[in-house]
Order: C-alpha cells, then sequence, then structure tokens
C-alpha cells in the first residue's frame, strides 16, 4: 500500500497535481473509514485539486492586486466608524461595480478608510474581479514611469484592465501641473469602464487645492463623482486608542 501511494505521489508530482498529491494519504484514510466506492473517492481526489488550484490563484490575484496582507471585513467594526452594518453589507455585496459606481470614503486619520477599501478590494478579488489597490503615489509613480521600462507599462496595462481600483490617500500632496494632467487623463480613461474607490482625508472641493489648476480638478471632480456613493466615517482613530508602547505599565 505504502509503495503504491508513494508511486502515486510520483505521479501527481509529475503531472503537476500538487493538491491531490498532498491530501492523499488523509483521502485514502477517509474513504477506507467510509468504506467509500471508487467514484466517489475519484470525485473527493478531484475536488482536492480543484479546490487546491482555486486557492492558489486566489492567492497568486490577491498578490497582484497589490494587497500586502489579509483584510477581512468580517472583523471590521462598521458601527464604530460610523457606517451602519447594513450598508456595509450592501458595499460587500460589489453590485456597484457592475453598475459602475465610484466610492469616496472619507474621514479622518485612524478611522478605517484604507481597512475598508483594502477589505472591498479582497472581497472583489475572491468574487472573480480584477482589482488593484495603491496608494496615490504608486499612480502617479506608475504614470511617470510607464513608458520607461518594461515592468511599469505592465503594471500600467494592469490598472487599464482592472473592474475595480483603490486611491488610497488622494490628493495627499500636491500634484505638478504636467503630473496633475496625466492623472486626469488616467481617470478620464478608465471612468466609463471601471469602479474607482477613493480614501481620503480631505474633502472633494480642497482637491483643487493640490492640483493648483481648478479646471483640471474641476473636470476631474465631474468624472469621480458622476456615479459615486460618499461614504464618512468617523470616530476615534484606532491606532491612537490602541496605542503601544514599550515601557513597562
Amino acid at each position: 500500500m505504502e509503495i503504491q501511494k508513494q508511486e502515486i505521489k510520483q505521479l501527481c508530482s509529475k503531472f503537476m497535481l500538487n493538491g491531490m498529491g498532498a491530501q492523499l494519504d488523509t483521502l485514502v484514510s477517509g474513504a477506507e473509514k467510509k468504506n467509500m466506492g471508487f467514484m466517489q473517492f475519484t470525485l473527493e481526489l478531484l475536488q482536492s485539486e480543484a479546490d487546491h488550484r482555486q486557492s492558489k490563484d486566489q492567492a497568486k490575484r490577491i498578490k497582484a492586486a497589490g494587497l500586502r496582507k489579509s483584510n477581512n471585513l468580517a472583523y471590521y467594526d462598521a458601527e464604530k466608524n460610523g457606517l451602519k452594518t447594513v450598508p456595509l453589507a450592501q458595499l460587500r455585496e460589489l453590485n456597484w461595480i457592475d453598475q459602475l459606481f465610484n466610492i469616496v470614503l472619507m474621514g479622518s486619520s485612524g478611522t478605517g478608510k484604507t481597512f475598508l477599501a483594502a477589505g472591498l478590494a479582497a472581497d472583489a478579488v475572491k468574487a472573480g474581479y480584477r482589482a488593484y489597490f495603491g496608494s496615490m503615489e504608486d499612480i502617479v509613480n506608475t504614470l511617470k514611469t510607464k513608458d520607461f521600462g518594461k515592468s511599469q507599462m505592465i503594471e500600467y496595462k494592469r490598472l487599464l484592465k482592472a473592474n475595480m481600483i483603490v486611491l488610497n490617500d488622494i490628493m495627499r500632496f500636491h500634484l505638478e501641473k504636467n503630473i496633475a494632467v496625466a492623472f486626469f487623463n488616467f481617470i478620464n480613461h478608465i471612468y466609463e469602464s471601471t469602479s474607482i474607490v477613493i480614501t481620503t482625508n480631505k474633502k472633494p472641493t480642497e482637491w483643487a487645492k493640490m492640483l493648483d489648476d481648478e479646471v483640471i480638478a474641476t473636470a476631474l471632480l465631474d468624472r469621480l463623482l458622476f456615479r459615486c456613493e460618499m461614504v464618512n466615517l468617523t470616530g476615534e482613530s484606532y491606532r491612537l486608542e490602541n496605542r503601544q508602547t514599550f515601557f513597562e505599565s
């Protein structure tokens, strides 16, 4: 029996059936205890491979989306941040992506804007959407360098293909005129095909100051806010409330 198991595992490795090979011992043991028929055992073998590939593909897409850590919204305290449970559930249904609605998450530092945006991006990836999570600085750097390197152009094309893009901390710093124009052109290119989630601690009316161009700011707002849900997050800063210290109590 053990020799046969090893031979099966070697064949699984040869044909890149890694999920099946990893679960073989467990599945054989379960089949023996349940007196399982050949048809059911074969089904469970194939299902183990399918589950493994789905999990691996999801992890790959999470990484490609720019999500560097787990952002499980099951742990998000919606009530604490002034977001009622029902609206959060509606956001997590992701119907707004299909309807090409944008979401603007506004609030002071530490109120959970980034966690919520990243969690929605993770939900989108798990649901099969192409998502991208990045700071305003990340996006601007990609726009600056896309014509000067293969990897930067690949990153830019990923942005264009995304169903959902998170712009984290938008308008945190001033943009030079040529970069402001490039950013507007980018938004103008995607706003009719991509849902955009924005996190910011500035009111949209303040964005003009960061762009130093009222015309561009007005045109940008026109596109971002045309089909848009504004979500105001409130409450105390999570980081300040849970501040850590190395001094003993």
